[in-house]
């Protein structure tokens, strides 16, 4: 083979097989990640293409040109797969750790496919976590213009009863003013209380910062519900895929 039919090629390049993609897409259409975070892997050198460390626009031809992150090829895309997962704490929402944590990804080797999270749980949050290789999908439900609330239980120590209004109202988190749709005090125990809080943003760690802006520590976290979709009578550690009415719901945009 001619060397020069392995190398970068133009977004604009003809080509038999397929039209060109950025990098940033491929790997956003196969669900690895959005094409902002893509662009953040190549320039940080984890993304190669043909074994030459791949840069910002960038154009390759999905399943012709070999693409890898951190080392790992990209499987050619093949039929479209969406689950949920009820995420035990513990485990990190990432395909890999260099630490050799436990991931996600270690609960859905039987699934078939390679599917990547959509969004992200704390190792020491549970609960509710989507997972596909629509990258497209991935991408619709995550980004902020579909509003997609995110329901969630707390059970926290501190003055559960007191600190409600306050959760209640609008907060500075991260330079960034944010408020909660709703705040529920659903039970007071001898240490704290159990809140359910409903949020349509899924910041950093958010939850956790807001309770402890009202002298709260979080003891235990769990998602119930993003949009319409619910978490259910799943087991922890186990995963189902979703409904045509779920996958619906989750990409209309409200």
């Amino acid at each position: 083979m001619d060397s020069s039919s392995i190398g970068p090629k133009s977004c604009g390049a003809e080509s038999k097989a397929d039209t060109p993609w950025r990098i940033a897409k491929i790997l956003s259409a196969h669900g690895i990640a959005s094409r902002r975070e893509s662009e953040r892997m190549i320039l940080a050198g984890r993304v190669s293409v043909n074994g030459i460390p791949a840069r910002i626009g960038q154009c390759a031809l999905a399943g012709y040109d070999k693409i890898a992150v951190d080392g790992v090829l990209i499987e050619p895309r093949g039929e479209l797969v969406y689950i949920m997962l009820n995420k035990p704490r513990g485990y990190i929402t990432t395909m890999s750790d260099d630490r050799g944590r436990t991931t996600v990804v270690d609960l859905v080797t039987d699934v078939g496919v390679r599917v990547y999270p959509v969004g992200r749980l704390d190792i020491n949050t549970e609960g509710l976590l989507l997972m596909t290789n629509d990258g497209q999908f991935a991408n619709a439900v995550a980004h902020p213009s579909y509003n997609k609330t995110k329901t969630y239980v707390a059970r926290v120590r501190g003055d559960a009863a007191g600190a409600l209004d306050a959760l209640c109202m609008p907060m500075m988190i991260d330079d960034r003013m944010i408020r909660a749709v709703s705040v529920r005090l659903t039970k007071l125990t001898t240490d704290g209380g159990i809140y359910e809080i409903t949020i349509n943003e899924g910041r950093n760690r958010q939850l956790r910062k807001m309770c402890a802006k009202c002298d709260l520590e979080v003891l235990s976290l769990k998602r119930l519900s993003i949009g319409a979709v619910r978490l259910g009578s799943l087991e922890a550690g186990k995963w189902r895929h979703l409904t045509d009415l779920e996958k619906k719901s989750l990409s209309e945009n409200h």
